[in-house]
């Protein structure tokens, strides 16, 4: 049985031991987590995530953990891997958002020695192997010329947040938790509507701009919130905020 913990901004929207107990109990068998996470881009620091990891020690759960937007920080300080702080975690990984390389389906997992044997004929009987062509393409990621590329296009997505986050405040949305990593904004838009869905379809027909509702992400809080994906240039983010001040002016909000 699969159990949703109710995150708040108050606690980054993520996890922490005491929403665990108030909502897992004594049945948990596997924690998931995600850090930098999707949509809120909030990072779980090496304290939390300590916290979190010790929790399951104590009460015998599996920790794992999703780190495909690690490489996609904001500032100077990549966000800690839970590697670094247990031996029996679980970390998964890819090539899909740092490296750029969403659609070649080459990804990675880090276990505890115990489960290498169960995951490789759990792989066997799935895939095999990932693709040998993409394969080749990800030794290339590793390259120093295509390295110092993506350093460059993670330094954009900050700008871009820069840019974006103050925009749509100003437009009337409520950003709770600054990302501090991925190319998501999470944003409260209670001041427009109390049902996302129906917002998200009214500013793509009437302002030309794809979001996403907080509905498809769960269910806490999720019909006053809204995904924005910064994964255009500056000057097309520009535009869609003008498109959707023209939008929002008619609401009369």
């Amino acid at each position: 049985r699969v159990v949703s913990v109710p995150t708040r901004p108050e606690t980054g929207f993520q996890p922490t031991p005491e929403l665990l107990e108030a909502h897992a109990g004594t049945d948990a068998r596997l924690l998931l987590l995600a850090s930098p996470a999707n949509p809120t881009g909030s990072v779980l620091q090496a304290p939390a995530l300590r916290a979190l990891l010790a929790w399951c020690a104590e009460r015998g759960v599996v920790p794992v953990v999703d780190e495909i937007y690690r490489g996609l920080f904001h500032g100077t300080q990549i966000p800690p891997t839970a590697l670094a702080l247990s031996d029996e975690v679980f970390v998964v990984n890819s090539f899909s958002k740092y490296y750029g390389m969403t659609g070649w389906r080459v990804g990675w997992v880090v276990a505890p020695e115990w489960a290498i044997e169960p995951l490789d004929r759990l792989a066997q009987n799935l895939y095999l192997s990932a693709p040998t062509l993409g394969q080749q393409a990800a030794l290339v990621a590793f390259a120093p010329a295509t390295l110092e590329i993506l350093e460059q296009r993670r330094a954009e997505f900050t700008r871009r947040r820069d840019f974006l986050l103050p925009a749509l405040e100003s437009l009337g949305f409520r950003i709770p938790v600054v990302p501090e990593g991925a190319f998501y904004l999470y944003a409260d838009c209670s001041a427009f509507t109390d049902d996302s869905e129906a917002f998200v379809q009214q500013l793509l027909e009437e302002a030309g701009v794809a979001i996403t509702p907080g509905t498809d992400f769960g269910r806490a809080q999720a019909d006053t919130f809204v995904r924005f994906a910064f994964t255009r240039p500056v000057a097309v983010l520009e535009r869609a905020v003008e498109y959707l001040s023209r939008s929002l002016a008619g609401t009369g909000a």
